[in-house]
């Protein structure tokens, strides 16, 4: 990549002399006047590998121009750009000034153009072993992205200067991922969704990994629901999309994404405060769904913190209106939570339970159209023949796991007897049933719980 270096000096002469030394090296040069046009150019056009600065200049002299340009590199957050002092004078006090404050090096005038090519190779080349380190230190070694110590630092000062959205992003179900394809394949995940995080977002934005699967990140610009929304949904469905490629298109763990955001700077400025509310509004998504968006309203969720309840208006909120005489049919990660107190319960207090698996297979070993809608349609066969207080889940296209509760060891089999026959009577050769049982004792599955 060809190096680009700014020459600011008020003598056109000596701006053609270092112009013509520099592009025979290969090296883009920008020949500029003044400081105050230096600085202009470099807010708007960006910072060069290196910069070549006169010390003394009419208006704005090489110190003042080196001050406003290290407050301008701090507003922005960038990393200081190497300055070499272009001057005459062999004036001592003039060089211990100009190291005190930063300068790299000084090269004197007129130029020997043997010693400005060594000096200007020696300071660039130590400024690029210092960027490494400092992106090393900086970096999250799997996703590429900022550190947790980094994130702090880079969103703090952001949060400072800039408008958008904080977020705070986690992952659903991603334990699911190592438990079941290993950490390898839970290794892949987080890469593949760091680079999707950094695709959803606007320009300029900056996002950095503070956990094993949660992650920060600061969207510039956004300041509407919509467009929180939008990066939601679209983290979403190519999460979804990209683990299916990963995993197989029979991935049945229901990963997702759920973002808390806060606008920035209508709470504040102060990124631990906004982070705290962020998180908050996070907790809501994942209490209330996952795989979605809430934004931190300060109304509505302090009017939540504050409203007392009582018991009576919690039961109410959260039982029933109506139970049903069937059975209570689950996703995935809401059968597992229950799934494990249930069982805690049981060994608990000495109780009887039973798991049974039920796998369905086209009759004539060719899945069609229809063999997916029998397959939904035994879903609502088993709700209706079980017990109200037993609970079930579909585990993958083709299989449900049901779990009964207080059964007896010599009934249990005569449950899923009774379901296949009670199926069999209206579809009788549609579906080839199988199925396998397992008794529960506190001696089986008290240890792992």
């Amino acid at each position: 990549m060809t190096k680009w270096i700014i020459v600011v000096d008020d003598d056109v002469a000596n701006l053609k002399i270092a112009g013509h030394v520099l592009s025979k090296n290969n090296i883009r040069v920008t020949a500029l006047k003044s400081g105050k046009t230096f600085l202009e150019y470099v807010e708007e056009k960006g910072m060069p590998n290196l910069i070549l600065l006169d010390v003394k200049m009419p208006e704005m002299d090489g110190f003042e121009t080196l001050m406003k340009l290290r407050e301008l590199e701090e507003q922005k957050g960038l990393m200081k750009t190497p300055v070499i002092f272009l001057t005459a004078d062999e004036d001592i006090d003039t060089e211990t000034r100009g190291f005190e404050v930063g300068v790299a090096d000084f090269i004197r005038k007129p130029f020997n153009p043997e010693v400005l090519l060594r000096r200007i190779d020696n300071v660039m080349s130590s400024n690029q072993e210092m960027r490494d380190l400092r992106s090393e230190a900086s970096m999250d070694k799997l996703t590429g992205l900022l550190n947790k110590a980094a994130t702090r630092t880079e969103l703090s000062r952001i949060c400072s200067n800039a408008t958008g959205c904080l977020m705070m992003i986690d992952l659903d179900s991603f334990k699911l991922v190592n438990d079941i394809y290993g950490h390898e394949m839970g290794d892949r995940i987080l890469v593949t969704f760091s680079g999707l995080i950094r695709k959803s977002l606007p320009a300029e934005s900056q996002c950095g990994r503070i956990g094993g699967d949660e992650f920060v990140a600061f969207a510039t610009g956004v300041t509407t629901e919509d467009q929180v929304k939008e990066i939601a949904v679209k983290l979403n469905d190519d999460l979804v999309a990209a683990a299916k490629r990963l995993m197989g298109e029979d991935m049945v763990i229901p990963l997702g994404t759920s973002v808390g955001a806060i606008f920035v700077p209508r709470y504040g400025n102060d990124y631990t405060s906004l982070l705290k509310l962020a998180d908050k509004a996070l907790y809501n998504v994942k209490k209330y769904g996952r795989h979605g968006y809430e934004i931190y309203d300060e109304d509505a969720f302090d009017e939540g913190d504050n409203v007392e309840l009582d018991i009576k208006a919690i039961s109410e909120i959260l039982g029933e209106r109506s139970i049903p005489d069937v059975a209570l049919q689950l996703d995935r990660e809401a059968f597992a939570y229950v799934y494990r107190y249930v069982i805690r319960y049981a060994i608990r207090h000495n109780i009887q339970v039973c798991k049974v698996l039920f796998t369905l297979n086209p009759a004539d070993g060719e899945p069609d159209a229809a063999y997916a809608n029998l397959v939904d349609e035994f879903g609502t066969h088993i709700r209706k023949s079980l017990r109200k207080s037993d609970i079930f889940m579909r585990n993958n296209k083709k299989q449900y796991f049901v779990f009964l509760s207080d059964v007896r060891e010599d009934s249990y089999r005569k449950v899923a007897e009774h379901i296949v026959a009670g199926w069999d009577e209206k579809h009788n050769g549609e579906l080839r049933i199988t199925y396998a049982t397992e008794f529960v004792k506190a001696k089986n599955e008290g240890t792992r719980l």
